[in-house]
């Protein structure tokens, strides 16, 4: 058996085809209104989830505490108490990521600091080589910062359960450690 790693580059290159597809998708949703016609081999109905959430904290440490490990294990103490999961974070653009004891797991594709963060994000439990796409976006509000997220890219079905664990495994414990 043949070992097969990728680079950094080929991730980022096959991420961002990743993410012209799912644009596509969408365009030609719009224009022609349907949701699947025969024969067509793109779907139309992919899930999304898109969050807006503001915290009282400037930009700067609202990045540190999503891309530092030592920041971002606190932040777990506030959704599971007492949990002591283990988090690694790498600080560079095509480095990995393990969260919430390896529940969580991905890669940076682009690191900007105080200003966005795009990652190939993953749950442990989805099929091996099946990743999704986070972002999220930071912008001042004077001694606030309003965070952008949006998730594409995850497994038919998973919003269900995504979207409120974003809620209560991200943005209110951060919210609670920044305070």
């Amino acid at each position: 058996m043949t070992s097969y790693s990728l680079t950094r580059r080929e991730v980022s290159v096959r991420l961002v085809s990743l993410l012209s597809i799912f644009s596509f998708a969408g365009k030609a949703k719009a224009m022609t209104g349907s949701v699947f016609s025969e024969g067509d081999e793109i779907s139309h109905n992919c899930e999304c989830i898109h969050q807006e959430v503001v915290i009282k904290a400037r930009p700067a440490r609202v990045y540190q505490a999503l891309t530092n490990a030592t920041h971002f294990a606190k932040i777990t103490e506030f959704s599971t108490p007492g949990a002591g999961a283990s988090t690694t974070i790498s600080p560079e653009a095509g480095g990995t990521f393990s969260l919430f004891g390896g529940v969580i797991l991905g890669r940076h594709i682009e690191l900007v600091p105080n200003e966005r963060l795009v990652q190939a994000w993953r749950e442990k439990s989805w099929a091996q080589g099946v990743y999704s796409v986070a972002r999220f976006q930071l912008t001042d509000q004077g001694s606030s910062t309003k965070l952008v997220f949006d998730h594409t890219g995850f497994p038919q079905g998973a919003a269900g359960h995504l979207a409120p664990g974003w809620w209560s495994h991200y943005w209110e414990p951060l919210q609670k450690y920044l305070a």
